[in-house]
This record gives C-alpha cells, structure tokens and sequence, in this order.
C-alpha cells in the first residue's frame, strides 16, 4: 500500500515537513533557503517553496503540486520541483525527496566523484557506491534525468557541483539518510588526505546490505550460518 492509500492528514504531514527543514539546517547539513523537500499525497505531492527560509517557514507556505507540474496556491514551488516530480513518478518505493547542499558531499559533488565502498556504511545508499550524477544547471529537466540515472538501485546520489539527493519513505528517514550520506562523505573526505583508502569487495557489500535489510526490519542482523546469536530470555 502505498502512501497515497492510506490514511491521509495533510495537516500533521505539513508540520512535520516543516519541522524537517528546521531538523536539517539544525543538523548542519543545509543553511539558510538552499535545499529542498517533497513528500507523495494522494492528490500528487507537497514541496517546500522557493525562496523561504525554513525558520520562517509555515505548514501553510508548502505548495501542493500535480504531477502535470501545475499547483495551487501563491507560493511558487521549490525550482528543483522537476527532479522531485520525475524520482517520485518512478520511484513508488519511495515517498520522500530530500535535496540538501551538505558541505563534504558537496566537497565530493564539486569534483564529480563517486563515493566508492571505502566503508561498509557506504551500503546504506542501497548499493556498492554513491553515485555523483552528472552536472546540468539547477532547475533542469537535464538536472532531473541526471539525477534519476544516478539514483538507479540506489536511495541517495551526490549531484554533480551542486549538492546531494536521499530518498525515502518516511520524512524522518529521508533526513537520517541525508546526514548519513553527509557523515560518510566527511570521513572519505579525510581518509583521501591519506591517499586512496583500500576498498571493499562486492561480495563483503552484499553481505552487508543484505544484513541492513535484515535490520531494519527489526530482525537479528546476524548471517546465517552464524550459530552465536543474540536470544531473548524468556519470562
């Protein structure tokens, strides 16, 4: 089922989307009117407006979009509007956009590399590597098609001089995985002043997805075939 099925409060979504644009300048991941977020509704999806900053940023200031691209109301939708629009109309995994201008995924995004699988975490991207879409003018239709390639098999991508994308279901997960991607940046940032870091293989990246997979549906994140588990004592 997906989000446009169920249930349905546009006023507790419109709040708790504002207070996720609060949560990622306060994170340190955004400043000041740079960034944006859509959420799916049964009606298309909502976006952050442009030009607003978020401190002063009201539920009733979000702009409620078609996927034809008009909207409703007097603010304008975020000018990233077009990349929200196409990752949500082909992504119906997802259900959340987070665009931020992260400074260490930026630092990465301004020289076009990709994150490569220098730490497991990397996994947490959905794949082997984060991938740095390839530069086109903010706004864009191209900007779009760049970053959907980059997001094939993946929930986040670095855009190329510009910034970084995270998907998800959930707006509070969507967030997470941005500072997520955002702290991995960071450290593969340090580790390069070292040289190139040693990278791990595809098969040990599988393995490490599929136990994320496990985890985050609240199972034990052990192997199988691993005997030494994690058992609840009984009452």
């Amino acid at each position: 089922m997906t989000r446009s099925e169920k249930a349905y409060d546009d006023d507790a979504t419109r709040r708790e989307m504002v207070d996720t644009g609060r949560r990622m300048n306060a994170s340190g991941i955004n400043q000041g009117t740079a960034g944006n977020i859509s959420i799916r509704n049964p009606a298309g999806f909502l976006i952050t407006p442009t030009s607003l900053p978020y401190d002063q940023m009201q539920p009733a200031d979000l702009v409620q979009m078609s996927f034809d691209g008009s909207y409703a109301g007097q603010r304008r939708p975020s000018s990233e509007w077009r990349f929200h629009r196409d990752i949500l109309a082909s992504r119906p995994d997802i259900d959340v956009v987070l665009h931020c201008h992260s400074v260490y995924a930026t630092t990465l995004a301004v020289h076009h590399k990709t994150i490569p699988s220098f730490h497991y975490m990397t996994g947490v991207a959905g794949g082997t590597t984060i991938r740095c879409a390839k530069y086109a003018t903010f706004g864009t239709q191209a900007l779009s098609d760049n970053a959907i390639e980059a997001l094939q098999d993946r929930l986040a991508c670095l855009l190329g001089q510009h910034g970084q994308i995270s998907l998800g279901k959930t707006l509070a997960s969507a967030l997470a995985l941005g500072i997520e991607v955002e702290t991995i940046s960071r450290l593969y940032v340090q580790a390069l002043t070292l040289g190139e870091p040693p990278i791990l293989s595809d098969e040990e990246m599988a393995r490490v997805i599929q136990q994320m997979k496990q985890m985050s549906y609240g199972q034990a994140p052990d192997l199988d075939g691993v005997n030494d588990v994690a058992r609840q004592k009984p009452v």
